[in-house]
C-alpha cells in the first residue's frame, strides 16, 4: 500500500515525495517483508518494514528472534542488519477489529535480547521517537520494534470534544532518548504507569481523581525495551503509590516487568496492576468485556487510595 501510504494513511505522500525506489510495495507476506529488510540491512541500506497489523508479525517473528537479533551477538559485531519495524497494534479500534487486527500479545518481542521497542502514545513522542529509532539503527546497527497504537492515529480530542488534547506541534529535530519515560502532573497521591492506548485512558482518569481530590502524576513508558525503571522509581518514591495500567494480557504483560523492576529496585510502597484479559480481542462491542477499561482504572485508583 505504498501509495495509499498504509492501511491507515499514515505514510500518505512519502511515495510521491521521496521516489518508488525507496517507498514500494512487496508481497503481502511477513516473512518476506522481513526477509527482504534483512537483506538490505546487510547490503548497507536502512529499511523501515511495516508489517501491517501486530497479529501479522507472529507469521514471521522469527525473521527477527532467528536472525535479526542475533546476526551481532554471533559475528562479534562483524555483521549487522538495521531495521527499524513498523507495526500498527492493540485493541480498541471502533467499528473494526477481530483478534487478526487486534492484537496485544507483546511477550515475544520483550524477551529478545538486544531488541529495541518503542511504543508512542502521543504524536510528538511518535516523530521523536521513530526518529531516535532510525538513528540507531544507522549508527549503532539496532533492531526496532516501532509499536503504533492504532486507536489513536486519528484521535485530536483528550478530555472533551473540541478540545484538540491529543494534537501536538510535530518536532522536527527532537529525539527520545531510548529508555527515557515521560511524565504528565506533579501529584504525589499516586502515580498511574501506562503507555500508548493506556496513557489516553490514564490521562482521563486522572483528571476525574483530581476532580475528587486525589493529585496524580502519569508516567508514559514510551519505551518497553528497554523498560525506563529508573524514571519509574523516581516518580513511584514521589507518590508511594503506583497503579500500572496494562493494555496487553495479564499473563506476560508489560505490567509484570514494571512490578518487577520496582521491587528489585528495592521500592516498598502499595503497588497494583490493571490489565487485559489473557485472552483473545473479541469482535465489537464484545472487546469491551477484554480491554481494561476507564472504570476499572478508577475503581482500582480508589482502592489503592484507601487501602
Amino acid at each position: 500500500m505504498a501509495i495509499k501510504g498504509g492501511v491507515y494513511g499514515v505514510t500518505r505522500g512519502l511515495r510521491k515525495q521521496i521516489g518508488a525506489a525507496r517507498v514500494f510495495d512487496t508481497l503481502l507476506d511477513e516473512q518476506t517483508i522481513l526477509g527482504l529488510a534483512l537483506g538490505s540491512g546487510l547490503a548497507g541500506l536502512l529499511p523501515i518494514p511495516e508489517i501491517q497489523y501486530l497479529a501479522y508479525l507472529h507469521n514471521a517473528e522469527d525473521q527477527l528472534r532467528g536472525e535479526a537479533a542475533t546476526l551481532q551477538f554471533f559475528s562479534a559485531g562483524q555483521y549487522r542488519n538495521p531495521m527499524v519495524v513498523r507495526i500498527a497494534g492493540y485493541g480498541y479500534q471502533r467499528g473494526f477489529g477481530g483478534h487478526f487486527h487486534n492484537d496485544d500479545a507483546v511477550g515475544v518481542l520483550r524477551d529478545i535480547p538486544g531488541l529495541v521497542i518503542a511504543s508512542p502514545g502521543r504524536p510528538d513522542d511518535a516523530a521523536a521517537m521513530l526518529r531516535t529509532c532510525v538513528a540507531a539503527a544507522e549508527v549503532d546497527g539496532a533492531v526496532c520494534v516501532f509499536l503504533e497504537p492504532i486507536a489513536r492515529y486519528h484521535t485530536r480530542d483528550l478530555h472533551a470534544e473540541g478540545d484538540h488534547g491529543w494534537l501536538a506541534y510535530y518536532p522536527a529535530t527532537e529525539h527520545v532518548p531510548i529508555g527515557r519515560a515521560r511524565s504528565y502532573g506533579d501529584g504525589t497521591d499516586l502515580c498511574l504507569v501506562s503507555w500508548a492506548n493506556g496513557l489516553f485512558l490514564s490521562l482521563r482518569v486522572a483528571a476525574r481523581l483530581a476532580a475528587s481530590g486525589i493529585g496524580c502524576r502519569v508516567v508514559d513508558l514510551r519505551w518497553l525495551a528497554p523498560l525506563p525503571l529508573a524514571d519509574v522509581l523516581r516518580a513511584a518514591r514521589a507518590c508511594g503509590r503506583v497503579l500500572v495500567v496494562d493494555e496487553t494480557r495479564r499473563t506476560g504483560g508489560v505490567s509484570e516487568g514494571v512490578l518487577a523492576g520496582l521491587l528489585d529496585a528495592g521500592f516498598r510502597g502499595r503497588m497494583a496492576r490493571v490489565t487485559s484479559q489473557d485472552s483473545f480481542i473479541p469482535l465489537g462491542d464484545a472487546a469491551e468485556h477484554v480491554l481494561v477499561s476507564e472504570a476499572e482504572i478508577e475503581a482500582a485508583a480508589h482502592r489503592l487510595m484507601d487501602g
